[in-house]
């Protein structure tokens, strides 16, 4: 089958960055399904990983933790899938990525695709649903409809997939009044069409842009970038007692700032439940589950950002070179082979 990875970890520059390969279609275990891929999208984690992890000498690493396709065949254990299910979902970083025509993962982490998406408009949706969902409501422990929890959350890059679906869970279902961050018109024009409250400008001072809202405080905070470099604005906007949750590597996070009012710290990593193999790792199968029904009710809509075309190297690179330029808005998706 083809698959695209790489064999030693190399700038987005560099020709052999990225390379196609053929490799053996993959068998599935017990509680695996085998899919065929039909689109995927592009995350942060894949350039993370790409730079990061160097493969074993002569191994090839596949990248690619989301996608959507059909069920081609089911280990002996499943139940909650049969073959030509059409599905989406995450996957796992102890396990080769889904960039590639076929592709195996644990039916525990994978969704029915919403209906009424096609495979791209599904493939935008799995990693980012899942880690907005876990950050707001397993994480910050925020209340869900009917509770009428009022209070002021402040999501700093908003625009970005875990953003612009976090925002569209947050308006749905919960009571508070969202503020998001985004620098460049382009993306606080996107944010503002997704139902964001109140948008800032996270270049300029975060105190200044919430104070000429009249708000002197927030009572959460989900931090999905440069987490290093806002954090004294955050210990100074947060409520005591408020609770702030991140899911970026920064370098350096003076925490002690926050001892004083003191803040509840949450770290959110949606591979958790699959690389410890959780006893609640069927969580995600009804949170993806949860995020269909609300998409094929048009309470939700797809995160799409920009379609990248073919599943190619060339397309991939492109994709990697746009997520580490930080100026991507919503997913980015490709399609086919």
């Amino acid at each position: 089958m083809k698959a695209f990875g790489y064999r030693k970890s190399l700038p987005i520059e560099h020709p052999e960055v990225l390379l196609a390969f053929d490799l053996p279609k993959p068998t599935p275990g017990p509680h695996d399904l085998l899919v065929e891929v039909k689109a995927i999208a592009i995350n942060p984690v894949d350039a993370k990983f790409r730079k990061r992890s160097e493969p074993a000498e002569g191994a090839v690493q596949v990248l690619g933790w989301d996608c959507a396709g059909v069920v081609r065949a089911v280990g002996a254990a499943v139940n909650l899938f049969a073959v030509g299910d059409e599905v989406y979902y995450a996957g796992a970083v102890d396990r080769p990525g889904a960039n590639s025509e076929f592709h195996v993962v644990d039916e525990r982490i994978v969704g029915h695709k919403p209906k009424n998406l096609s495979f791209a408009q599904a493939a935008a949706l799995p990693l980012t649903s899942v880690t907005a969902w876990e950050l707001l409501f397993d994480r910050l422990e925020i209340p869900r409809l009917p509770a009428q929890r009022e209070g002021v959350i402040l999501i700093i890059g908003a625009a970005g997939g875990v953003g612009s679906i976090m925002i569209q869970l947050l308006k749905k279902l919960t009571a508070l009044k969202v503020i998001g961050t985004a620098s460049r018109p382009t993306t606080q024009a996107w944010i503002e069409d997704l139902g964001v409250d109140h948008v800032i400008d996270h270049s300029q001072s975060i105190a200044v842009g919430l104070e000429a809202l009249g708000i002197n405080e927030v009572d959460y905070v989900a931090s999905l970038t440069q987490s290093d470099l806002h954090f004294e604005a955050v210990a100074k906007v947060i409520k005591p007692q408020g609770r702030y949750a991140l899911i970026d590597d920064p370098a350096h996070l003076p925490i002690a700032l926050l001892k004083r009012k003191s803040i509840s710290i949450h770290w959110e990593f949606m591979f958790t439940r699959s690389l410890f193999k959780c006893e609640d790792m069927l969580e995600q199968h009804h949170i993806l589950s949860k995020v269909s029904h609300l998409i094929e009710q048009g309470e939700l809509q797809t995160t799409l950002g920009e379609h990248l075309g073919t599943i190619n190297v060339e397309n991939l690179k492109k994709g990697h070179a746009l997520i580490e330029s930080g100026k991507a808005k919503g997913k980015l998706v490709l399609e086919g082979f």
